[in-house]
């Protein structure tokens, strides 16, 4: 059964450092070696690992989303949130981390975020600790 994190983003755009809420999912599960699932269940959201030293990696992001996929560009899609759908299509609804010694692996700079394209709201996302 994964285990349900929820979260509260602060604006339309965003995007959320969530590695310590996975890490601390990990370790309460007691997994020491395997691997980890992260899943957002929004269409409006995603998840994705990126530098997290710097905040100028994640502004660049995000003013890059923002240009590729402006928010008014004429599209059809009523709720007015078109941009937010394709924005969360191009971070993806989930990433797999390895898990070694009862802690995800991660590079020396990398996060794992949860990308807001249509806040602010209370969202949920779900880790799945599996056993290799």
């Amino acid at each position: 059964m994964p285990i349900t994190v929820s979260i509260k983003t602060t604006a339309r755009i965003d995007m959320v450092d969530i590695t310590h809420l996975v890490r601390r999912e990990v370790e309460k599960a007691g997994l020491k070696e395997g691997l980890c699932v992260v899943y957002v269940p929004h269409t409006t959201s995603g998840v994705t690992i990126n530098e997290g030293a710097d905040p100028a990696v994640i502004s660049d992001i995000l003013q890059k989303l923002k240009q590729l996929v402006p928010p008014h560009d004429g599209y059809r899609h009523a709720e007015g949130n078109s941009d937010s759908h394709i924005k969360a299509s191009i971070m993806g609804s989930s990433v797999t981390v390895l898990v070694e010694g009862g802690r995800p692996v991660m590079g020396t700079w990398q996060k794992i975020f949860y990308c807001e394209f249509d806040g602010p709201r209370s969202r949920k996302f779900f880790v799945k600790p599996i056993s290799c």
